[in-house]
């Protein structure tokens, strides 16, 4: 199915984040100036409809895809998903560089039982090939990706329920990888050479990566978001999960929540990225992170951009992938600031539209 999905290329297509608090989507179109946002849209989730980054209830979230796309545009009928969690697989191999695409297609299906921890009948497979290997020159890097079937096909679905059609099933880490591109210009001019991690924090699962002089090099989920902040306000204040995100959202908590709960949840937050950052360390050999790039939802919290650059001593930026873009009628500009860290991997996913279906 992955590979099935990834052959041609098109544009236009939507961007859809199906995330577990909400649906984010973005469209993206192409100027003589760079690209232009022609629209976004957010819908919040039906509790219990994902789970784990895994769809629970696909006509739920069918319709929650329908509503996306009567606020996106209703000429948009093509669109293009992600998967993440434990069941992605992505691993760089090397095989003999005169092999061709479709021989490497074939010796990749061969090897690949050895490569996959899953059965191979409940995995899809896709693969890139990158560059020549500088150790070797005989071979050549291939991104290998690999994605429990099920996963797919259910994102697949509930596109299809929301009344788009599926073109590209891509991986989530890749999506922020692409969007990160757009976010060059708030980071000093050298970042294009630096060790920069992007650091998306999503509702229940934190997504780490990293880029080394503007390369994808390292990719890791961990199970933390901004639904533990909600879960300490409602605690906190004895409110249910709902008045608690309501409150979180609106602004409306009490006057002394700074003390009583935000800064023991950016303690717990600082301990995360500090943890994830020094396993990647370790795992890589690099010396340092140069740059932090902090995403999704938990980015708008207050104080901590501030807070992880004095604490941390990397220089952290909270992204826009929109900085520098043109708006299409009918943008606010406003509107669209304030929601920008959250758009991340809807925007990652929208940049396919201009860019060779293999991931």
């Amino acid at each position: 199915m992955l590979s099935k999905l990834c052959k041609k290329k098109n544009s236009m297509m939507v961007g859809i984040d199906i995330g577990s608090h909400s649906v984010k989507a973005v469209l993206l179109s192409q100027g003589a100036d760079g690209y232009i946002i022609e629209n976004f849209a957010m819908e919040p989730m039906p509790r219990g409809s994902m789970v784990d980054r895994e769809i629970q209830d696909i006509e739920a979230v069918g319709t929650v895809i329908a509503k996306i796309r009567k606020k996106i545009s209703p000429k948009a009928t093509d669109a293009v998903a992600a998967v993440s969690g434990q069941t992605v697989i992505t691993k760089v191999i090397y095989m003999d560089v005169a092999l061709t695409e479709e021989e490497l297609a074939s010796q990749i299906d061969i090897e690949a039982d050895s490569l996959i921890p899953f059965p191979l009948d409940e995995v899809s497979l896709d693969f890139e090939t990158l560059d020549v290997n500088e150790s070797d020159p005989s071979k050549v890097n291939v991104l290998l990706s690999a994605a429990r079937t099920e996963s797919i096909e259910a994102r697949v679905a509930a596109l299809d329920a929301g009344a788009f059609q599926a073109k590209i099933i891509d991986v989530e880490s890749y999506a922020v990888g692409r969007a990160y591109d757009l976010c060059l210009t708030q980071l000093p001019d050298d970042a294009k050479d630096k060790v920069v991690a992007i650091v998306d924090i999503g509702a229940t699962v934190t997504l780490f990566s990293v880029t080394d002089a503007s390369t994808h090099i390292y990719s890791r989920d961990q199970l933390f978001g901004g639904e533990q902040y909600t879960r300490s306000i409602a605690a906190y204040y004895n409110q249910s999960f709902e008045q608690a995100e309501e409150a979180k959202i609106t602004h409306t908590l009490s006057a002394n929540y700074t003390f009583e709960v935000l800064t023991p949840f950016h303690t717990i937050l600082m301990q995360q990225i500090r943890r994830a950052i020094q396993m990647f360390l370790t795992t890589s050999g690099k010396e340092k992170v140069d740059y932090l790039l902090i995403s999704g939802g938990t980015a708008l919290l207050e104080g901590l951009e501030s807070l992880l650059s004095e604490e941390l001593g990397i220089h952290t930026v909270i992204a826009n992938p929109f900085k520098g873009m043109s708006y299409g009628d009918g943008i606010a500009p406003d509107e669209l600031v304030k929601v920008a860290p959250q758009l991340m991997v809807a925007t990652g996913l929208a940049l396919r539209s201009f860019t060779p279906w293999h991931i």
